[in-house]
């Protein structure tokens, strides 16, 4: 999109852009909502976490349907101190330094202690 593109530079004869965000209340709110045939629109249901998204084909029939929406959670970083520790275990158990290492199990004789 071009940075000037929607400035109409002071002619009278061209409508402001609109911008704004259609509510409805659930189910009953969304199919009551009119638009004309060819359209679409998306709607922000007031009664919990949906958009019902609508449109109409060309005789003017309506297709309503809701989608789940959710509030964006970033990613948790990564834990360097629990990288730093898995990989100095694994240098030890590939040099063969595993005497020391919490990893380094006891072998007990097959047939026990006599």
């Amino acid at each position: 999109m071009w940075p000037y593109q929607n400035q109409n530079y002071g002619n009278p004869y061209l409508p402001e852009p609109q911008m704004q965000v259609t509510k409805v209340n659930g189910r009953p709110g969304a199919d009551a909502f009119r638009i004309g045939p060819n359209s679409s629109a998306l709607l922000l249901d007031e009664s919990g976490t949906l958009i019902w998204a609508i449109t109409t084909d060309g005789a003017g029939y309506k297709t309503v349907a809701p989608y789940d929406i959710a509030p964006h959670v970033d990613a948790p970083l990564p834990d360097l101190n629990g990288l730093e520790e898995r990989l100095r275990r694994l240098e030890e158990i590939v040099n063969g330094n595993t005497s020391n290492s919490s990893t380094a199990r006891a072998v007990e004789p097959a047939g026990g202690a006599a």
